[in-house]
């Protein structure tokens, strides 16, 4: 087991660097000189100079590479463009916001599906069993912004006037502090994310329903909800925690749109005012907190397969 979350961690570490080498190419490829394009036309020499300084564009491109590699290993992701503050100090209030977000929306979705997909896996063949593939199946079907904009359509513009259609937030002022205007933004995510659990959570259910060892204990004479919860819930969640790991890494991605559909101070809101403003520090540092949300998340995933199912720990 020891072995196996020292190889995870090695594979984590070696997908952030290739990260960081696809982030640092990326924003090196773009046209034309970046600091002309980041000043305006009516830059001076000195200043034009100073930003191709801190952005090291004066050196050669592996030259340039270490140097930035060097700064981010060390935590000094450098100074924002546009507000002339430490990017840590600009992203940080950003990343609790959407940190807040998507834990609320995990808090919800995983629990919520896991013990839905297992019901309808009970009610096999009934017309809950149907109507529920067919619901969880057009929500899959559908991006999570269309998801949003029905929702805002249905509960803050239509008849009913319940939930407030953007985030409106007070300078330093909390987003807990407006637990109406999370709603929307947590519903979304939600609708989003949760088909997929049930979908495969239903499946991996009907399997180890139909298994032998569930037999078994049926013939012995176990009461049924003993059956359940004690052989088969516990062998149905190996590959559930895979799914629910993707759709984790997910939300990081996926609430780039959300956020920006309701105007929510997350990293998604501030990656889109970033990428527009050519904010290149802020840019590579949000998205290396991406890449880095994603190999936790799926480190976490494995760690908890692993010890969730003794036949994947063993066969390794």
């Amino acid at each position: 087991m020891r072995r196996l979350v020292v190889r995870r961690s090695v594979y984590g570490i070696v997908t952030l660097w290739v990260v960081s080498s696809v982030v640092f190419l990326a924003t090196q490829a773009l046209p034309g000189d970046a600091a002309q394009a980041i000043l305006g036309r009516e830059a001076t020499p000195e200043r034009l100079a100073a930003l191709r300084e801190q952005l090291h564009l004066g050196g050669s491109l592996p030259e340039q590479y270490i140097a930035w590699l060097n700064n981010l290993v060390t935590f000094n992701l450098g100074t924002s463009l546009a507000s002339r503050e430490p990017v840590v100090q600009v992203i940080g209030s950003t990343v609790l916001n959407s940190s807040i977000l998507m834990l609320c929306a995990a808090v919800i979705a995983i629990p919520l599906s896991v013990a839905f997909g297992a019901w309808i896996a009970l009610k096999k063949n009934t017309i809950v069993d149907s109507v529920a593939s067919v619901v969880t199946l057009v929500l899959a079907a559908l991006p999570e912004f269309v998801i949003g904009v029905l929702l805002v359509l249905l509960l803050s513009t239509g008849f009913l006037h319940i939930f407030p259609a953007v985030f409106v937030l007070s300078p330093g002022q909390p987003v807990w502090s407006k637990p109406a205007q999370l709603v929307l933004p947590v519903l979304t995510l939600v609708l989003a994310v949760s088909p997929y659990i049930v979908r495969i959570m239903r499946a991996t259910m009907l399997e180890v329903l139909e298994s032998q060892y569930v037999q078994q204990a049926r013939l012995k004479g176990l009461p049924e909800r003993t059956v359940i919860w004690r052989h088969a819930m516990p062998n149905s969640i190996g590959p559930v925690a895979q799914v629910v790991s993707l759709q984790l890494a997910w939300l990081i991605g996926g609430v780039v749109l959300v956020e920006y559909l309701f105007r929510f101070p997350g990293i998604g809101f501030q990656l889109v005012d970033a990428v527009t403003n050519r904010d290149l520090p802020v840019v590579q540092a949000l998205v290396i907190v991406i890449a880095l949300f994603y190999v936790v998340v799926n480190f976490f995933a494995d760690v908890v397969t692993l010890a969730a199912n003794p036949k994947v720990r063993t066969a390794q």
